[in-house]
């Protein structure tokens, strides 16, 4: 019987409102987490995984020898890889297609490489258009390692330091 009637004067005195809009007002006032993304970002992992590059030696001459291993290695078959031989009797890439709709970007390519040939840069913000191309070939690989030779170095030089 007591329990009926304290039921009841619950539900009359709207009493879970109250302990709701308590909750409410507790946090109204306090600091807020939220980042306004395109003017303020939030600190990145040096092990960031994002979107690929094709990296190049010094000399200017492309690192990847061809070996495959990036291809075989890709859990969601999202690389492509041709090849053949040189004058000098070296393989060298004549395609190199990443398709980054089947990528899940797990780095096992970048892992797999034997040259450090294929890199996940920190870039994240790329996005796609309907009809636009999503598969990355290799001169938008190499382009894109070109431009991001100096940040793939610095991280590679602060990872070298933690092992």
């Amino acid at each position: 019987m007591i329990a009926a009637l304290k039921r009841q004067l619950k539900t009359w005195t709207l009493w879970e409102l109250f302990q709701g809009l308590a909750i409410t007002g507790k946090y109204l006032f306090k600091s807020k987490i939220t980042v306004l993304y395109p003017e303020e970002k939030t600190p990145m992992s040096p092990r960031f995984r994002g979107k690929h590059a094709l990296r190049r030696y010094a000399n200017g001459e492309e690192r990847c020898i061809a070996c495959k291993l990036c291809e075989a290695v890709c859990p969601a078959n999202a690389i492509t890889i041709e090849s053949e031989a040189r004058d000098d009797g070296s393989r060298r890439t004549t395609v190199y297609d990443i398709d980054l709709f089947k990528c899940i970007y797990c780095g096992f390519c970048e892992e797999a490489c034997p040259v450090d040939a294929i890199v996940e840069t920190r870039v994240y913000e790329y996005a796609f258009e309907p009809g636009e191309i999503h598969v990355m070939n290799k001169d938008m690989l190499l382009a894109h390692g070109d431009k991001m030779e100096a940040q793939i170095a610095a991280d590679r030089a602060a990872d070298a330091k933690y092992r």
